[in-house]
């Protein structure tokens, strides 16, 4: 294979599987289609998360604090006005007496979520380790507080609605291909070469003039606007938007994704998205009943977090990088066949 060949497959198999999901979405029934959505949404969330701390190697546990911006930023500027100003009245005029489209919400929302990222980055990015990964969920607790209490910039503890509910097969699968792509020249790009490298061996990446602070804070700031076009597509696709929705649950599943895939490539972040949000929707049906050949599948509730636990803890025993080895997509297995 040719040196822009094997870049390039890495590239197109990931969009091109999502882009199958698409179809599937476009083709599923009303009751079915919303599953389909939430994979492709998930994607996005979880390449966003990725962007960080596949090519850092810093674990966080505040991402979810980036797509709750996004989705609350997208969300209070495209409910209709009259809504608006009759359910919001506490809102800060800017928010309350302003509506934009669909696609300049995406805009400002990614905006926003990189735009705190960077805030909060500046001091955060210094760490490393368990240092890292408690203040980055330092900050999820606070925006999760904010958004509950602060009226002056959403409902509070109430729930978001008359949400344009735009975000449809076409437009979930353009996102999560979006995310991919930037994911992608990201991780090619000088930039994401230098993070690796700190991630690798910092002490060495330093002695060589890497400054780890900066292209950790580049990686995250990039990361959080990922993330908060992630949360625009999540609250386009819901219709609606709580300070539960963006909380412990999705901090949960998007990391089970992202391990289970494989913490260090773009492709394993892809799998791991579309493989377990595809267990945990059927999880989620067989929490309410289903019948799979005939027979009815009827468990607790809860069942589904606590499968998707343990299936995250053997992954982590039996195989640590994931299912996809950590590493990109690759015909390397065929050619060795030959």
């Amino acid at each position: 294979m040719t040196r822009l060949s094997v870049p390039a497959l890495q590239l197109v198999v990931p969009c091109a599987l999502v882009a199958v999901v698409g179809l599937g979405a476009g083709d599923a029934s009303p009751e079915n289609q919303i599953y389909w959505l939430n994979a492709l949404t998930s994607v996005a969330i979880v390449v966003a998360l990725y962007t960080f701390v596949g090519n850092s190697g810093v674990l966080s546990f505040g991402h979810i604090s980036f797509v709750a911006v996004g989705a609350f930023t997208a969300g209070l500027l495209t409910v209709p006005l009259e809504q608006k100003q009759g359910a919001l009245p506490d809102v800060y005029p800017l928010l309350r007496d302003h509506t934009v489209g669909g696609v300049t919400s995406l805009i400002l929302a990614a905006a926003a979520g990189g735009a705190f990222a960077f805030v909060v980055g500046l001091p955060l990015m210094r760490l490393s380790g368990l240092a890292a990964g408690i203040a980055t969920f330092a900050v999820l607790e606070i925006t999760h507080n904010l958004l509950s209490n602060w009226t002056s910039i959403g409902p509070g503890l109430g729930t978001l609605t008359g949400v344009p509910e735009t975000t449809g097969p076409f437009q979930a699968t353009i996102g999560a291909v979006i995310a991919i792509a930037v994911a992608f020249g990201y991780q090619r790009s000088r930039l994401g070469r230098l993070l690796r490298a700190s991630r690798e061996d910092p002490a060495a990446a330093r002695g060589i003039g890497v400054s780890v602070h900066r292209q950790r804070l580049w990686a995250f700031t990039l990361s959080g606007a990922l993330a908060g076009f992630a949360g625009g597509l999540y609250v386009h696709f819901l219709g609606f938007i709580n300070a539960g929705d963006v909380y412990l649950d999705l901090t949960f599943l998007t990391l089970a994704m992202l391990v289970v895939g494989g913490m260090t490539s773009l492709w394993g972040a892809v799998v791991g998205a579309l493989a377990v949000s595809g267990l945990d929707s059927f999880l989620s049906k067989a929490e309410d009943g289903i019948k799979v050949i005939g027979v009815t599948i009827d468990v607790p509730q809860g069942t589904r977090l606590i499968f998707l636990g343990a299936i995250m803890a053997l992954v982590l025993i039996l195989r640590p990088s994931g299912i996809t080895g950590g590493r990109e997509f690759s015909l390397a297995w065929l050619q060795r066949k030959r």
